[in-house]
């Protein structure tokens, strides 16, 4: 590939009245205290500056599904961030689900479809293996940086209030055999197959003795109409990101069980995906739009920018629910709907903070791992080279240096080091095959 030119933008001496700011990547204004506290959203916009680091296209269509995480994209957008990096024409695309969003990642926005998106971090690597692809035609994605950690849930239906469920669920095992038994299995919905709410889902199925294949139905609902669902029984439960959980609870149509983060706390969930063929065209562009998505991730970590960020997103051309449904969980605020609550909670959603934006192959090699445990991903598959082709953690550090992030705050490892589970188990990234051959419940 291409590499990203390395050369620092230059600060031109002064705007013209018919101008605004040049494009500065490494600012010292802006962005010299970014790295620890979020970006100026009143910066001027900048134009291109005609160097050698001027992007190659000023275009680019992303797509987004209606979920909290999706924020750093639309800040990006409505704060000007894509533009004051020379991406003016960044179209910014909402999705009704993830089978549209990667069907138009494999059209390309040439044919009409996207050049990137808001992603479930495990689809970058189906559709580069081809597995979730028309006719198995892989689709080389490069995933360039995790949007977030945490804020991901699972909520049932009112039906199963009295059980006592959180992430430890014994008396739910009970529910699920009497279901099985009458044959008329207990129903869980999640977003895309091998997706990361498809394996939370299986994941604490199996960790509480209920055999995810055989024992329920696992059935696919696009995020946005979980609710809808929930309200007319066709599912028990469901998996899904923020803000869906509040909005059932607000509707008093079920309660949410936990938060992903009391799972694997601070565990990885969307990522940033792009078209490698676009990537490698486009490079300069490609580290643009990555310099503008960081710098909305800092935005939206900073305390006083959740208010103004849940009035922005709720919006229709974006989440389309109340902002009062999403700004309390942002805050570390949960009401759980059955009495259980949690205030200020380090289980938040993170953008930012602890390296949430930073692409650790440590945990793409552990959503690999699970897709092989699936089935969604045959058992022969070289996990490793797989995250080494598709994750492109070099391009983030490029960025982040690029906005200013202090050296001390990039991680310099690839790996996060072993992960511990809520269920006591431990995936130790330089050894994906032990972790697989202890788990009881699997296809592989």
């Amino acid at each position: 590939m291409t590499n990203f030119s390395r050369r620092k933008f230059i600060i031109t001496a002064g705007a013209s009245a018919t101008g605004a700011l040049l494009v500065n990547g490494c600012s010292t204004g802006l962005n010299k205290s970014a790295s620890s506290s979020g970006s100026n959203p009143s910066a001027l916009p900048a134009v291109n500056s005609g160097t050698a680091d001027t992007p190659e296209t000023t275009k680019a269509t992303l797509g987004f599904i209606a979920l909290t995480d999706c924020s750093p994209l639309a800040i990006a957008k409505e704060k000007g961030m894509f533009a004051k990096y020379g991406m003016t024409d960044v179209n910014v695309a909402k999705q009704t689900s993830w089978a549209v969003t990667r069907d138009n990642l494999e059209l390309g926005s040439g044919n009409g479809g996207i050049d990137g998106a808001h992603i479930l971090t495990p689809m970058p690597f189906l559709l580069t293996t081809g597995k979730i692809t028309k006719g198995g035609t892989p689709v080389p994605m490069y995933l360039l940086a995790r949007l977030n950690t945490n804020g991901q849930g699972i909520s049932l239906s009112n039906d199963f209030r009295d059980l006592d469920i959180t992430t430890k669920a014994e008396k739910l095992k009970a529910k699920v055999d009497e279901r099985k038994a009458a044959n008329q299995k207990f129903k869980c919905a999640v977003t895309f197959p091998g997706g990361t709410h498809d394996l939370w889902m299986r994941y604490w199925l199996a960790a509480n003795g209920i055999d995810p294949i055989n024992d329920v139905d696992i059935v696919v609902i696009p995020p946005p109409q979980m609710v809808a669902n929930m309200e007319t029984k066709t599912m028990d439960a469901f998996c899904v990101g923020e803000p869906w959980h509040q909005r059932l609870i607000s509707r008093n149509l079920g309660f949410n069980a936990f938060t992903t983060g009391e799972m694997w706390k601070n565990h990885p969930e969307k990522a940033l995906s792009m078209r490698a063929d676009w990537v490698d065209k486009n490079p300069k562009a490609a580290k643009a739009i990555l310099m503008a998505v960081q710098e909305a991730q800092q935005w939206c970590a900073k305390d006083e920018n959740k208010e103004e960020m849940a009035k922005i997103v709720s919006a229709d051309k974006y989440i389309k629910a109340p902002a009062s449904d999403i700004v309390e969980r942002m805050k570390g605020n949960f009401d759980f709907g059955n009495g259980r609550k949690l205030e200020q909670s380090d289980l938040l959603m993170k953008f930012w903070r602890d390296n949430a934006s930073y692409p650790y192959k440590s945990h793409d090699l552990w959503f690999v791992t699970e897709n092989i445990r699936w089935g969604y991903l045959p058992g022969d598959t070289d996990a490793k080279a797989l995250v080494d082709k598709v994750n492109r953690s070099d391009l983030w550090k490029e960025a982040a240096k690029a906005i200013g992030v202090a050296d001390a705050e990039i991680p310099k490892n690839d790996s996060r080091g072993i992960e511990t589970f809520f269920d006591g188990v431990t995936f130790d990234p330089t050894n994906p095959k032990t972790y697989l051959d202890s788990l009881k419940f699997k296809k592989a």
